[in-house]
């Protein structure tokens, strides 16, 4: 029993590395401030589901999310409906899309839709089909319904 024990203390010893681990990176290490603050704020209100005028975590619609999200973000106040929002900051491109940027959609001849732009082709809005979620502009619908982005500061 005696050398049951002290081979299996010599067998533990010896599976044990020398080399020290290479250190793991955080995954959120290359994120900027904004995108960090864009993602816990989704998180606040992922899921709530869409209601047509809400502006609370019971019910919003799409402008309203961008509203209360300015004002809790940035401090900055928007317009509450999508036809003001529309008329700030100036126009960027696709390309130039940078966090917390404003992405409009024609989602019909009059209906528009709004979200706020978080990185690498993703963006938060309320879904009237989904509620608050994230979606990627390279999703088939998104892509042909896109219209402009703004950036506002």
């Amino acid at each position: 029993m005696k050398y049951l024990i002290s081979g299996l203390i010599i067998f533990l010893l010896s599976a044990c590395s020398s080399k020290s681990p290479a250190p793991v990176q955080p995954l959120l290490s290359k994120q900027s401030p904004t995108v960090k603050k864009l993602y816990r704020h989704y998180n606040q209100w992922r899921g709530t589901p869409y209601q047509y005028g809400g502006l609370s975590q019971n019910g919003v619609d799409c402008s309203g999310f961008i509203y209360q999200s300015y004002k809790s973000l940035f401090n900055h106040a928007l317009p509450r409906m999508t036809e003001g929002q529309i008329k700030k900051g100036r126009r960027v491109y696709l390309g130039e899309l940078s966090a917390g940027d404003l992405i409009f959609f024609k989602t019909g001849s009059k209906q528009r839709h709004v979200g706020i732009y978080i990185e690498e082709g993703k963006f938060m809005h309320a879904s009237s089909s989904r509620g608050v979620t994230i979606s990627s502009l390279q999703n088939d619908y998104w892509k042909t319904c896109y219209w402009q982005a703004k950036r506002l500061f």
